[in-house]
Order: C-alpha cells, then sequence, then structure tokens
C-alpha cells in the first residue's frame, strides 16, 4: 500500500487528482435546491412535471415529496392526487393510496388518468365515472 506522502513523480499525478476530486463538493443539481423545489410546486403543472422527472430518475420519495406540496398547494388538482396515488402503490403503499383514494370524495377521474392508477395499484374501485365532456 503506497501513502499519499510517498507519491512522487508524473505517474502519480492522475491519482493525485482523483484523490483531489473525492474531495471536493459535488455541485447541486437543479432539483436539489430546495428553493427551487418549493417554487416549481407552488403550480399544478410545473409541480407536475418536475414530479414527473423525478419518476422518470427513479427518485420516487422526491416524486412524492413534490406531490405532497402540489397537494397542499392545489388540494383541488386531480391529475398530482392520482400520480401520487400511483406512486404510493409502486412503493407497496396499497393502504395509502386507498385512503387518498376515498379523499376523492366522488370527483369524476378520465379514462386516461384512472389507467395509470390502475397499471400501479391494479384492480381498484374508481371513484366515480367521468361526467360527459369531462376530462
Amino acid at each position: 500500500m503506497i501513502a499519499l506522502g510517498q507519491m512522487t513523480g508524473p505517474k502519480s499525478l492522475p491519482l493525485l487528482l482523483a484523490f483531489a476530486a473525492l474531495a471536493l463538493p459535488a455541485a447541486a443539481a437543479p432539483q436539489d435546491n430546495p428553493d427551487a423545489l418549493i417554487d416549481a410546486s407552488r403550480q399544478v403543472d410545473t409541480g407536475l412535471a418536475l414530479a414527473n422527472r423525478q419518476i422518470a430518475a427513479n427518485d420516487l420519495l422526491g416524486a412524492l415529496g413534490t406531490l405532497e406540496r402540489v397537494q397542499f398547494a392545489h388540494p383541488e388538482a386531480l391529475p398530482p392526487r392520482l400520480v401520487y396515488i400511483s406512486l404510493l402503490c409502486r412503493l407497496d403503499d396499497r393502504e395509502g393510496a386507498e385512503v387518498e383514494l376515498g379523499l376523492l370524495a366522488g370527483q369524476p377521474v378520465a379514462d386516461s388518468d384512472w389507467s395509470g392508477v390502475v397499471a400501479a395499484c391494479g384492480p381498484m374501485t374508481r371513484p366515480a365515472a367521468p361526467r360527459k365532456g369531462h376530462r
């Protein structure tokens, strides 16, 4: 084993640079910036887009947090709640998903939105059929 103090000469430079890079803090990615996450979660569209990016990056817990912030700011918004329910199922919390589904209080759910819930959760009782002309 070679001690860092014994590394001299041009051949040791790449190894020393590698050790130096490990010691430097990594730059924070935009999604790791709490202020940016909060700002994105203030609007339904931007919050849902952020959550979808987090899901695509397999950051399911981050997406849950984003969707919770969206729901807090916009409790009437149905799409974020349905994605949230789907994520709960993906994280093996079907009971939590059923509780969230019960909070929909008979809101009509479009077929396209419901298909995402069924894909993640399997068969569940649909809260209400969509009204004519409602998407």
